[in-house]
């Protein structure tokens, strides 16, 4: 298989992470959008009753810090390719939070690998973040104490 199709199997919508998430929010009673075109970046899921946003980021292609490591071949152009990415990831959440929308921002490695959260801590995180946390928030893989 080239390189070049196992890239196009990566996938950018329904993530393994996203889906836990969706599920999570779903079965605690929350109803949202997907991927609502209407709102800067298209954020994952949409909770228009409590003018919230959820995004459910990769650590390799946002560039987590600590997390998402520099490929080893071509790295010419995957350095300016995830810094792209992380520059339009700022641009998307300014313009959000100036729309007045809340952001939450769940690293990948919150479920997967070494540091991960236990699930149903999370998706409780989640969902009290969602009732009526702070206006942006991030979840990363090292669970705070």
């Amino acid at each position: 298989m080239t390189r070049s199709e196992v890239m196009s199997r990566v996938r950018h919508k329904d993530t393994k992470p996203e889906m836990v998430i969706r599920r999570g929010l779903h079965a605690r009673g929350f109803r949202y959008r997907l991927h609502d075109k209407k709102l800067p970046g298209r954020p994952d899921i949409v909770l228009p009753r409590w003018r919230a946003a959820v995004e459910v980021r990769g650590c390799y292609w946002h560039g987590h810090e600590g997390c998402g490591r520099m490929p080893k071949t071509r790295q010419e152009f995957w350095g300016p390719k995830i810094a792209g990415n992380r520059k339009r990831d700022a641009r998307n959440e300014a313009a959000l939070r100036d729309a007045g929308w809340r952001l939450l921002i769940v690293w990948e490695c919150c479920l997967v690998g070494t540091g991960r959260w236990d699930r149903e801590e999370l998706l409780e995180r989640v969902a009290d973040w969602v009732r009526g946390g702070d206006g942006f928030a991030e979840l990363e893989g090292s669970r705070p104490a």
